[in-house]
């Protein structure tokens, strides 16, 4: 007897036990024919996850392999990651996340009632990934403490995370940060069905107290000095396709969803899911958090400088606009700039118009205020630019430093008017985690600086890797900034956020792959340090090459050591896979 069973397009997405019930002769029993899984179906029209591109659905939902854009606005780095949505057991391992977090909206989940509506999936799975208070997946370090963990960022896919979660008895993984979290979110929705991708937002504020603005705070040397607010250099979240049917959508379209637990000023908590669409127009009173995914996207940055910690004053810069968005291209190794798909071009009256609409509902008491009295509200807070003081300054790389390397920078400064400027210039450069929290300031410097009438300087800067070194660690951004002395009369400052690349894992195939043959790599890595690198150890996998990671303690290597290492996998799924290599020492 041959079977077909046809769930229909609102079934409750789980694991099914078909029954077959027989009577014969006035007896009657059962047998159980099996199971079964019912998941959400992209492909078909009536499903809310219907997305009708064959080359998107390949991308979002069959793609095991991603890349994470980490860096800074003007420095943008990659890594590849896998999500590995079809190893496994990971299909039983996301079910028993939605049954550990069913109680989140439901408070009981007898019926499974919500399991048909990608909408509360998601919002279970968001809150699942970090914010639940005993399972959640995958906790974050407090104060960017993990010695009793695994290092953030060493975790090269979504598999062993999982494996880790659901093999410690759905204890939380110790750590991550938001670009693990958001990737672990996204094998989770899709291996469930659900198209999905994540989203990489450069300049993104996170701020407590005013919503719509981001202040930090210096000294005269340029040093950082912390505060409530932070501008982290770059955030991740998860961006999942569907219908929404709480919001009369006949046709799916991309939602915002941030598992990664962040201050509101009412407590730390996930976001999500947001329509896009919604964010772009300014509509916060539409959906899920509109109010805080707008803000991370649209906040005005303010610098202060601080003197003897009492008087502060605005200082001229030129500040990068707040959110700068990207995610990986359809089929493609290169990213997408998806910045338009959240606001519209800067200066432009769309952009203007969503933003008033926005500011009022953030802001209860300009509700009836006019464009032009928002307007005037918005430049008072505003940094006035360089240019305004008459003097525009910018510091550009000279060379794209890796670690071992000293940092070689042009700083260009230039005369605007017809009269000689002569101003007194601190310089520093301090540690920022990814997250905008300043650590150590390693490098201080003063110069005086004399421009002619309309002249145009370029003054050489070097940072050498023994200044730098013994501080950097795995936070591999550095800040260097000049400010003017305020007894010089204007504050002018200018600064750069340095991204310092790590050296590279050679991988080289040293023959043909097949299917159940055993297959060797060679792989090679070359301390470039002048110092030993000491406790390296080398993590292998790649998602149908190796069941589970291969790690290889390298121990010590000394400078300008080479390690070489040949390592033998049988690959046991067919199709294009990906041989991932990560080195870890005790500089990153």
């Amino acid at each position: 007897i041959n079977i077909s069973v046809f769930p229909p397009s609102n079934a409750c997405i789980g694991r099914y036990i078909l029954n077959m019930q027989i009577t014969s002769c006035g007896h009657t029993y059962q047998r159980c024919l099996g199971d079964f899984y019912v998941l959400f179906n992209p492909w078909c029209a009536d499903d809310p996850v219907y997305m009708d591109n064959q080359a998107h659905r390949e991308e979002y939902v069959l793609n095991e392999h991603g890349i994470l854009y980490e860096g800074v606005y003007k420095h943008i780095t990659s890594r590849p990651w896998h999500f590995g949505q079809f190893e496994d057991g990971i299909l039983d391992i996301c079910l028993k996340i939605l049954d550990m977090g069913a109680s989140y909206h439901h408070g009981s989940d007898r019926d499974h009632c919500w399991r048909n509506d990608p909408v509360h999936v998601s919002m279970v799975v968001n809150h699942m990934i970090s914010s639940h208070t005993t399972n959640s997946i995958i906790k974050i370090p407090e104060n960017n403490d993990y010695l009793k963990g695994t290092k953030p960022f060493s975790w090269n896919g979504s598999v062993p995370i999982l494996q880790q979660w659901y093999n410690g008895r759905c204890r939380p993984v110790r750590y991550g940060y938001c670009g693990s979290l958001a990737s672990v979110m996204c094998t989770v929705m899709r291996c469930l069905g659900i198209p999905s991708r994540v989203v990489t937002n450069f300049c993104f504020p996170c701020s407590i107290e005013n919503p719509l603005g981001i202040n930090e705070i210096f000294d005269c040397t340029g040093r950082n000095l912390g505060g409530k607010d932070k501008l982290w250099r770059y955030h991740c979240w998860n961006e999942s396709w569907m219908a929404r049917r709480d919001l009369n959508q006949c046709c799916g379209d991309w939602q915002c969803l941030d598992p990664t637990p962040l201050e509101t000023g009412r407590g730390s908590s996930c976001s999500g899911p947001t329509w896009v669409r919604s964010i772009r127009e300014g509509e916060l009173d539409l959906d899920y958090d509109g109010h805080h995914m707008f803000s991370r996207v649209n906040s005005n940055y303010v610098g202060w400088l601080s003197q003897n910690n009492a008087k502060r004053t605005k200082f001229f810069c030129d500040a990068w606009p707040c959110g700068y968005l990207i995610t990986k291209g359809v089929g493609s190794e290169q990213f997408e700039d998806i910045t338009g798909a959240y606001k519209y071009e800067l200066g432009s009256v769309k952009n203007k118009e969503a933003y008033y609409r926005a500011y009022r509902r953030i802001h209860p008491g300009y509700c009836n205020a006019s464009n032009c009295h928002i307007e005037r509200e918005l430049s008072s807070l505003k940094n006035p630019f360089l240019s305004d003081s008459g003097i525009n300054m910018r510091l550009k790389m000279a060379n794209c430093p890796m670690y071992g390397e000293d940092v070689q920078l042009h700083w260009l400064l230039e005369n605007l008017r017809s009269e000689n400027k002569t101003l007194k210039f601190n310089l520093c450069a301090q540690i920022i985690t990814y997250s905008g929290y300043p650590m150590d300031q390693f490098w201080k410097d003063s110069v005086n600086v004399t421009l002619g009438p309309r002249e145009v300087k370029k003054i050489p800067l070097c940072i050498s890797y023994s200044q730098y070194g013994p501080y950097l660690c795995d936070h591999n951004i550095m800040k260097v900034v000049a400010v003017s002395d305020p007894e010089c009369g204007e504050v002018l400052m200018v600064s750069r956020d340095i991204v310092i690349n790590r050296p590279p894992v050679i991988v080289k195939l040293l023959s043909q792959p097949r299917l159940k043959v055993p297959c060797t790599a060679e792989i090679s890595f070359c301390n470039p340090l002048q110092e030993d690198m000491k406790n390296c150890v080398m993590t292998l996998e790649g998602c149908g090459l190796f069941k589970e990671p291969m790690t290889i303690d390298l121990g010590t290597l000394a400078s300008n050591q080479q390690a070489r290492t040949i390592v033998e996998f049988t690959p046991y799924r067919l199709g294009s896979h990906r041989l991932l290599a990560n080195l870890g020492c005790h500089k990153f």
